[in-house]
């Protein structure tokens, strides 16, 4: 298993070699494998617990980041529709008392 290093210093495990360390902490043991790749066990157990919570597909990369991005962007898109909702019927309550107070005699015919 070949391992990419960055220039920072960090390490890239693609889909495949991230499947194959989780395989291996299984059978040998977490802590002899993690010094063998030489991996932090947060990182070891991230894996594991994007594995078992979205299957193979958890472990790509970029994927992670792109969802928690479009889940961010859509929380807020849907605050503010909730609050232009909340302006809309605020405001048309605020009509109805205006009418109500200006003509009492009114009544409404369904």
């Amino acid at each position: 298993m070949e391992v990419r290093v960055t220039e920072k210093g960090t390490k890239k495990f693609t889909k495949a070699e991230k499947l194959s360390i989780i395989a291996e902490a299984k059978e040998k043991g977490v802590n002899i494998t993690l010094v063998k790749y030489g991996l932090y066990p947060g990182t070891y157990y991230y894996w594991k617990r994007r594995l078992a919570a979205d299957g193979e597909s958890g472990l790509d990369h970029k994927r992670v980041k792109n969802q928690e991005a479009e889940i961010k962007r859509l929380e807020q898109e849907n605050t503010a529709l909730k609050l232009l909702l909340a302006e809309k019927q605020l405001e048309g309550r605020l009509k109805d008392d205006l009418l109500k107070k200006k003509y009492p005699d009114l009544k409404r015919k369904i």
